[in-house]
């Protein structure tokens, strides 16, 4: 039987040009993706064409790269999806998951961003790690986009 995906959607008061933006551009991501458990942030490094490798990097001095994966749909500033990954399943497809953000209007002022975190299945680990992880990480990414800053976490809120 197939396991459900994981899906968030959220509301966030600000353009899509700048939801994009947190999504794909280091120095914003920088702000808000953060894990207090390890107390590492973490930043997404791609060029962000299709076909194009992406690593999600911790920013310690190893640049340790815990996930990664391969851009398949680029279309700034509605739609993307990437794959996922851990480094060292990286050249076998069967092992990848996909994530899929999109960005669009939603009445007067607000962006509805959904992710949707799919192909989990057979990796029960990874289902588990990333239904604790997207709440935490789009929740800081929306209070970053509404108010300039983004929530403090500890690891004693956890």
């Amino acid at each position: 039987m197939k396991k459900p995906d994981f899906v968030y959607v959220t509301y966030i008061a600000t353009t899509l040009e700048k939801v994009w933006q947190a999504l794909v551009d280091t120095d914003v991501t920088r702000k808000y993706w953060m894990d207090p458990v390890a107390g590492c942030v973490r930043v997404n490094v791609s060029d962000w064409q299709p076909g194009s490798r992406w690593e999600h990097q911790r920013l310690d001095d190893a640049r340790t790269t815990d996930i990664v994966g391969k851009v398949v749909e680029s279309n700034p500033p509605r739609r993307l999806v990437i794959t996922w990954a851990r480094p060292n399943e990286a050249e076998d497809e069967s092992k990848h998951s996909r994530v899929a953000f999109d960005i669009e209007p939603y009445g007067d002022g607000l962006i509805r961003l959904m992710v949707t975190h799919d192909d989990l299945e057979r990796d029960p680990q990874m289902l588990e790690g990333i239904s604790g992880g997207w709440p935490k990480v789009l929740s800081n990414l929306k209070t970053l986009l509404e108010t300039g800053h983004a929530l403090q976490h500890s690891p004693s809120a956890t």
